[in-house]
């Protein structure tokens, strides 16, 4: 996520790093860089222009603190101004008591609307609400198909009317919602691939006889500063409350996220961050910025454990790491947990520094499958105690795993490496470890990779 952008300011805060004072000078030096950058991120440039500025009169003559590095110095005096540039945002729903909420959406044609709106429904399923989704885009072919196929996977109901206009189809929702006691009404429209009077007309003819509660606009981050200036003619028209980012997982440029909010006046609500249901987020202006300067995003990480994770078999599960009783039957819990988090990959770039590590590297999530595979090869008992695993053994486990016998081996014995780390931290200092040295190797090296290692060794002889 924002890979160019990162990069970029790493740049400059190692540029800057050894030096005494943050004068003019040296901080225009680097920062011209990050212009640069930003402009390539397709951000605006009024917004990148006022960004540089602030950030350049907030820097020059800052004293740098003896225990703090100036490149350090000036990474928190960045994080706050894009927090300001994405911020403040609020990212609740807000809901009308005794009545029926109803949510638009809006947006160019390929946006993500109607994924959106399942995505929406799913998460105010989630608050307890009685959500029903409303097919209003006749102008995309299957958009209405789509929509009753993600009501059916999360069990909410599509009003949907054939040979209608939009704006029956949303009256006769509001009365069949009421009828069947739904309080939350999301609006599907329709798109299209560019602004035309067409288009805005019926939007605008939904908004004043439905009079929605909230409009969203719907926006692909992936295109940049096209996505910022549809946000400011639809909101010029429709005026709407908040904006939802799709494809935030994709390769981003970084410009939507970090200019709409300054061009139209509207918070970023929720970011989608991948494509099932239940990958949308609140947008928190704080941790985005974390993540654009390469730091990580803890909370989040936390946040999505806290969702996946049971407290009481953490407990127990934390026990058995201090008794070094820790089996691979556990371990198999661990990862089925560790997957509902989502892709390893970006599990592992919500931790502070280890992004940074893992620049240019692959992660094959195919080899989890491979652990996986192997472990329930095994019998119960030899889950709970792998000692017992021998030749034979081993060689039945490769053969009902699909792997082969060196790659049990291999598990065998990094499992056996990381017990040992376990029960070594269990009674240490945290400071006194660093991240880097606290990686498990169970994954770390992809069968892939082994082969190519192989291959190249072969060569050099």
């Amino acid at each position: 996520m924002f890979e160019s952008i990162t990069d970029s300011f790493e740049t400059i805060f190692n540029k800057l790093s050894g030096r005494g004072r943050l004068t003019e000078q040296n901080i225009n030096d680097g920062l011209r860089e990050v212009r640069v950058a930003l402009l390539e991120a397709d951000t605006n440039y009024k917004v990148v222009k006022d960004f540089i500025q602030k950030v350049t009169e907030k820097a020059v003559g800052e004293e740098v603190l003896k225990s703090v590095k100036p490149g350090q110095q000036i990474v928190k005096i960045v994080q706050a101004e894009m927090e300001h540039l994405m911020g403040p945002v609020d990212s609740t729903i807000k809901y009308v008591d005794g009545d029926i909420t109803v949510i638009m959406l809006a947006g160019l044609q390929g946006s993500g609307k109607t994924t959106t709106a399942g995505k929406l429904a799913n998460m105010i399923l989630s608050k307890g609400k009685s959500p029903m989704l409303v097919a209003a885009d006749i102008q995309r072919p299957a958009a209405v198909d789509q929509l009753k196929v993600i009501g059916k996977q999360l069990n909410v109901p599509v009003y949907s009317e054939a040979n209608s206009n939009p704006v029956k189809i949303c009256k006769w929702a509001m009365k069949r919602a009421f009828l069947d006691n739904h309080n939350v009404v999301i609006i599907d429209t329709a798109g299209r691939l560019h602004i035309d009077e067409e288009l805005m007309l019926e939007l605008t003819q939904i908004k004043d006889k439905i009079k929605p509660t909230q409009i969203f606009f719907v926006c692909d981050s992936m295109t940049g500063q096209d996505a910022v200036n549809s946000a400011k003619e639809f909101n010029s028209q429709l005026d709407f409350d908040g904006v939802i980012l799709t494809k935030l997982d994709g390769d981003t440029r970084g410009g939507a996220a970090l200019s709409i909010k300054a061009v139209t006046g509207k918070p970023i609500k929720f970011v989608g961050v991948g494509e099932k249901l239940d990958k949308l987020e609140e947008f928190h202006p704080d941790r985005m910025a974390s993540r654009i300067l390469g730091m990580g995003d803890v909370v989040s990480l936390v946040e999505k454990a806290q969702q996946v994770v049971n407290e009481d078999e953490a407990v127990k599960l934390e026990k058995k790491i201090r008794e070094n009783t820790l089996t691979l039957e556990d371990f198999l819990g661990q990862l089925q947990q560790v997957k509902k988090m989502g892709p390893m990959k970006d599990i592992l770039g919500m931790i502070p520094g280890v992004g940074k590590k893992m620049k240019g590297m692959d992660v094959d999530e195919n080899q989890i499958k491979r652990v996986e595979a192997m472990i329930r090869s095994m019998t119960l008992e030899e889950r709970m105690n792998p000692d017992k695993i021998e030749g034979s053994r081993r060689n039945r486990i490769s053969r009902g795993s699909g792997t082969d016998a060196h790659e049990v081996s291999q598990l065998l014995k990094q499992f056996k490496q990381m017990k040992k780390m376990f029960r070594s931290l269990s009674g240490a200092d945290p400071k006194s470890f660093s991240a880097e040295g606290m990686t498990p190797d169970l994954m770390k090296i992809p069968r892939k990779i082994r082969s190519k290692r192989k291959k190249v060794k072969r060569k050099k002889r």
